[in-house]
């Protein structure tokens, strides 16, 4: 069964009183996470989740939801500080002149977590210029990112509002996304299911 027939059978599930998400899982096999972890970032097709972003900058912005300055940084002094802003937000952003500053009072919380801003998807800014900030925000108002703690996979890829072709790009780029940091002989099996519905083998 492919991902788009798999779509029309869960079409079929009862309907809950919320919304679901459609959910990918990906079980791998023969894959040790402790020599190659796997830290991904993916721009989907479809944006179904607005990320929220939280930015360390000298200059203000209003395409990030939060800014904090660098007189702001000393006030979070508190573990528990640092853990709840780390909650509130899906990525971090900052500018390359804080960066040394942010490793020493935000590092230990935001490192194991993935959160810590990266250069991989645009995070850590040469210039804090108005176009540099607005277009890495809108880039990841709809990223995703994958952080395998374990060998099965769970990435929510849409939701129910969303056409079932949007679902199926999503689903695809996340797959393809994953196939280039493991192999297919690494994939064990693949389930599409509802929030609250049974999984869906899938070939």
């Amino acid at each position: 069964m492919d991902f788009l027939t798999a779509l029309k059978e869960l079409r079929k599930e009862p309907k809950r009183k919320f919304e679901q998400k459609v959910d990918l899982i990906i079980n791998l096999k023969n894959y040790d996470l402790r020599t190659k972890p796997i830290n991904i970032f993916i721009d989907i097709p479809h944006q179904f989740k607005r990320n929220k972003i939280c930015a360390f900058l000298e200059s203000t912005s209003s395409d990030v939801d939060k800014v904090v300055s660098k007189e702001d940084i000393s006030a979070f002094k508190e573990k528990k500080d640092i853990k709840n802003l780390a909650k509130d937000y899906d990525f971090f952003i900052s500018s390359i002149k804080l960066m040394p500053l942010i490793a020493n009072s935000f590092g230990k919380i935001l490192g194991p977590l993935g959160k810590m801003p990266n250069p991989k998807f645009g995070g850590v800014l040469m210039k804090e210029e108005p176009i540099l900030i607005k277009n890495i925000a809108e880039k990841l108002r709809k990223m995703i990112n994958i952080k395998a703690k374990e060998v099965s996979i769970k990435i929510a890829a849409g939701k129910e509002s969303m056409k079932d072709e949007e679902i199926t790009e999503n689903i695809n780029a996340i797959y393809n996304a994953l196939l280039a940091a493991v192999t297919r002989e690494n994939v064990k099996s693949i389930y599409l299911k509802l929030t609250m519905s049974k999984p869906i083998k899938l070939k």
